[in-house]
Formats: C-alpha cells, sequence, structure tokens
C-alpha cells in the first residue's frame, strides 16, 4: 500500500476525515445530477429544446464539485453560450452518458464534440473537461482524469499509464483498466473496499496531487 493514504486516511475509505475532505464533495454532486439530469428528465430537456438548462445545470453541479480549475470551467461556460455551442454540448452528452453503442464509439464522439465547441481564449477539450460529466453522472463506470496528478498516481503504484494531452479513447481505456486493477488490489486491504469510481480517484489524487506530497 502507497504510503500517502495510510499517512492521511488511516482507515481508509471509511475514515470520517477521508469522507469530509475527500468523498463528500463529489458524492453530493452525483446526487445533485441524479436529482436534476437522470437520463429521463436529460431526454425530456432535450425534447423540449431546453439545450441552454441542461448545459446550466451541468456547468452548476460541477462548479460546486469544484472538480475542473477555473479556466477551465470557464472555457466551457463561454463555449456553450451560444445556441449552437449549447445544442451540441447538451446533445452529445446525453449520448455519450446514455446513448446506445459501444463506449468506444460514445467517448470519441463526445471528445470530437468537444474539440467543435466555440474557444476563446482557453480550449475546452481537456482530460478534466473530457471526464469530469461522466464521472459525476455516473461513478459506477467512469473515471476522472486530472493528469499530471493521475499520471503520478499511476507511476508510483508501477502502472506504465498510457498518455496524450489530447484525450481519445486508448488514453481513456487504459485509465479505465487502471482504475480496475486499483479496485482488485485495494479489495483485498481492509478499509479500502472501493464503493466506486469516487473512491479510486479520491485515491489517485491523494497518491498523486502536491497537495498530499511530503
Amino acid at each position: 500500500m502507497p504510503p500517502q493514504i495510510r499517512t492521511f486516511y488511516p482507515d481508509g475509505f471509511v475514515d470520517e476525515t477521508y469522507l469530509v475532505a475527500e468523498r463528500s464533495h463529489k458524492e453530493r454532486a452525483h446526487l445533485e445530477w441524479e436529482a436534476e439530469l437522470a437520463p429521463a428528465d436529460f431526454r425530456k430537456l432535450l425534447a423540449r429544446g431546453e439545450f441552454r438548462a441542461i448545459c446550466d445545470a451541468a456547468v452548476r453541479i460541477e462548479a460546486r464539485s469544484n472538480l475542473l480549475f477555473s479556466f477551465e470551467r470557464m472555457a466551457l461556460r463561454d463555449a456553450v453560450k451560444t445556441p449552437a455551442g449549447a445544442r451540441l454540448f447538451a446533445t452529445e452528452l446525453y449520448a455519450f452518458l446514455y446513448g446506445p453503442g459501444s463506449l468506444q464509439r460514445r467517448f470519441s464522439d463526445w471528445v470530437e464534440a468537444l474539440a467543435d465547441l466555440p474557444q476563446r481564449q482557453s480550449k475546452v477539450l481537456t482530460w478534466p473537461v473530457a471526464t469530469v460529466f461522466g464521472f459525476i453522472a455516473r461513478p459506477d463506470r467512469h473515471m476522472f482524469c486530472k493528469p499530471r496528478a493521475t499520471r503520478k498516481a499511476a507511476h508510483d503504484y508501477g502502472y506504465a499509464l498510457t498518455y496524450s494531452p489530447v484525450p481519445s479513447w486508448p488514453q481513456y481505456q487504459d485509465l479505465l483498466t487502471f482504475s480496475a486493477v486499483l479496485r482488485r488490489d485495494l479489495d483485498r486491504k481492509p478499509g479500502f473496499k472501493a464503493r466506486d469510481m469516487i473512491d479510486l480517484q479520491s485515491f489517485m489524487w491523494v497518491q498523486g496531487a502536491a497537495e498530499y506530497q511530503p
């Protein structure tokens, strides 16, 4: 077991300090998403053409979770201000989260949509933006990627995580594989049986983020 997680949270994923510092705000974001943008509600908004409402809800819920950097959030807000941008974001986000077809195709289409959004100063297509909404909406299957912390966590764990600055399916698939390896290994450790990707992402963050380094 890498040392940082035990140092800060000796009781693992049931540690009271861990629950407050790392899990609660991410879990709360998921519950808010379920209350506003669960599949049936999302479909109704799409059917009524309420693309702006979908964008506003998604950005608002993420902002409360504080997972994106402020410049990433601002770039996204700017990108969905136009009707065309809002429509593209809303329709492709639904397809990625809840649509038919393989995850490979849905993730690739989602990345392509983010690349096509209007861009002002900062680019919209980053790993955090590409992965945050899947993570909030479906923490049972999607992982969030903060590149620097995630790569350090993988390196220190001994996993050769593939990486490119531009999000793509092969790298995301490898991130999901790393997550599965972590879950398998951590399940054997008392206190570290992961409930979902929130616990696994929090583990990566504690292992790789600068704020947790000695």
